[in-house]
């Protein structure tokens, strides 16, 4: 889906409100000022006819008449057409000038010249007023459209600079990472909802900083604070395994030293989340993932052999990285121990390595893994798994670390993990 700016999407508003009203006010524009001249033109007709009844034809004589005839050409005063009132029509009339019809408007009224009643005749030609509107609705159209880009360029100048701090917000907030103690500076402004919006973003992110970090070192604290506590009871249970015990002490005995392991295994991980977390692993070298594989695959073959796995590596190019070895070595540790954990009995493994990729294959469970929250922290798809749930969270720490990326596919009953570096 598309997104578009706030910004964009109140000028296009404001565009098309502009649009449609001047593609409506223009015609409404247009008749109402046609329909205001042939209002005023009837207005004319009438005026003139009452200011020749009451002036012009006072003492007029019949030779007087036909000389007003003769030199009056729109105005003329005719024999009675028994007109009883006055009338004003709209006729088509041929205008010798033009060689052609045109529209006029006419009076016709009733009049009286020294007790003898005649018709009084009036035309307007109506072609000089729609004329004359035309001018009027273009230059109107003109004035109109100069006012509209006006405004909408005006809009967006002033928009811009009005909206400037909060999109400076917006990307402050975008890059902002809570683990990276370096808070946003925004930038002042004198709009109050910006202002208001800055200073509840600054408290949110103090109260979720100081949240974070106490997690954080809690996780830290009680990580190193356990691993005495869990040495010494692991040497206690290996003590313990050394008596002659019978076979039911023996089988609990053997059942707790599981258990400490798994809680060992769990406190070394939370450690090094903590690690990674606080940027411990900076150091950076040249590291050929190939040779790591090769150097390692008798110890994770090993660790296959209750599955009876089949390890296949495919190296279809020497895959050279920068990064941190500690971490690449357990970034490769756990997508093996991952790939070997969640196998089926008598299935296989299959590792490629590309230019710039490292693929773990492994068969397993015959429908693909929820996404969702595949690398999220003691997150497990399987609840009785033997594994704590941080494995692909470590990896997925690693990687953003690092600005690699990582994905999961299912395909071919076959479920891969990808690293791209």
């Amino acid at each position: 889906m598309n997104k578009k700016k706030l910004l964009h999407k109140t000028t296009r508003s404001f565009l098309i409100f502009a649009i449609v009203t001047l593609l409506v006010s223009a015609p409404v524009f247009y008749y109402i000022s046609q329909w205001l001249y042939i209002y005023e033109t009837e207005e004319v007709l009438l005026m003139h006819k009452g200011d020749f009844e009451r002036e012009s034809h006072k003492n007029f004589t019949q030779t007087d008449i036909d000389a007003w005839n003769k030199y009056n050409r729109d105005v003329r005063i005719v024999p009675d057409m028994r007109v009883t009132k006055d009338s004003i029509v709209a006729k088509m009339i041929y205008d010798s000038t033009a060689r052609e019809k045109e529209p006029y408007y006419l009076i016709y009224a009733p009049i009286h010249i020294n007790g003898k009643t005649y018709t009084y005749t009036e035309k307007i030609n109506l072609l000089e007023m729609e004329g004359m509107v035309y001018s009027v609705a273009i230059m109107f159209l003109f004035i109109i459209i100069i006012l509209l880009v006006g405004i909408i360029w005006l809009s967006k100048i002033t928009s811009t600079k009005l909206w400037k701090p909060f999109y400076n917000t917006l990307n402050q907030i975008h890059d902002f990472e809570i683990d990276k103690n370096k808070s946003p500076q925004f930038l002042d402004t004198d709009v109050d909802e910006f202002d208001r919006l800055n200073k509840s973003l600054l408290l949110l992110i103090e109260k979720n900083t100081a949240i974070y970090k106490n997690q954080r070192e809690f996780v830290e604290n009680a990580a190193h604070e356990l691993q005495t506590p869990l040495a010494l009871f692991q040497t206690k249970i290996d003590t313990l395994l050394q008596l002659q015990l019978n076979q039911e002490q023996s089988i609990l005995v053997g059942s707790l030293s599981k258990d400490v392991s798994r809680l060992n295994r769990l406190n070394k991980n939370l450690l090094l989340l903590s690690k990674i977390d606080n940027e411990t692993y900076l150091e950076k070298n040249e590291i050929l993932i190939n040779d790591y594989i090769k150097k390692h695959l008798d110890f994770f073959t090993e660790q296959a052999t209750s599955k009876n796995l089949d390890i296949i590596t495919e190296f279809s190019a020497d895959l050279k990285i920068i990064g941190n070895p500690a971490l690449t070595e357990v970034l490769i540790n756990n997508l093996f121990l991952n790939a070997i954990r969640h196998n089926e009995k008598n299935g296989r493994i299959v590792i490629t390595t590309l230019e710039n990729e490292l693929i773990f294959f492994n068969t397993g469970e015959k429908t693909p893994l929820i996404i969702d929250k595949l690398f999220n922290r003691f997150s497990k798809n399987n609840p009785s798994s033997q594994g704590n749930g941080l494995g692909l969270a470590i990896i997925k720490k690693i990687t953003e670390l690092n600005h690699w990326e990582i994905s999961y596919s299912f395909h071919n009953n076959l479920h891969s993990f990808s690293v791209k570096f």
